[in-house]
């Protein structure tokens, strides 16, 4: 079977081969309308599972521990270039965590 691709569009060969079209028909016409109708009665079931879990993430959500006011007040000084990094800081803290993970500290 010969296939003719085009401006990414797929013609089988006996389209090619001068035969007509059923895309072209009425009949095509009133299938798509059919399916069209069809998608609109489709419908999605969740398990009990995936609700329980969306919602434990909205619990996580909600009780994340973030201080909001902290974070805002972070962005503001990032915003207008008054932040500053201390990097022995940060450093201290990588050498914590590093200690934490090999279970020296």
């Amino acid at each position: 079977m010969n296939n003719t691709i085009n401006s990414n569009t797929y013609t089988p060969s006996s389209l090619v081969q001068g035969q007509k079209n059923p895309a072209d028909s009425s009949d095509a016409a009133a299938g798509a309308q059919a399916a069209g109708a069809a998608q609109s009665a489709d419908s999605v079931n969740l398990t009990a599972s995936a609700k329980a879990l969306g919602e434990a993430s909205r619990v996580s959500e909600a009780s994340s521990g973030v201080d909001s006011q902290r974070v805002e007040h972070v962005r503001q000084a990032l915003a207008n270039g008054s932040y500053k990094v201390d990097a022995g800081r940060i450093a201290d803290k990588m050498v914590s965590i590093e200690g934490q993970i090999d279970g020296t500290r």
